[in-house]
């Protein structure tokens, strides 16, 4: 096996997939509060 030396390992996958993946729950995360703040002002 192998020895293991930190810092040596390509991420750069891992840091673009989780880089969509914030951007996937911030949008979603506004479009939610926006579907909110109009059903709140247009169904009361």
């Amino acid at each position: 096996m192998a020895d293991h030396k930190q810092g040596e390992m390509d991420i750069s996958v891992q840091e673009a997939t989780f880089e969509g993946f914030m951007k996937f729950v911030s949008r979603t995360t506004i479009c939610i509060l926006v579907l909110v703040v109009l059903m709140a002002i247009f169904i009361t």
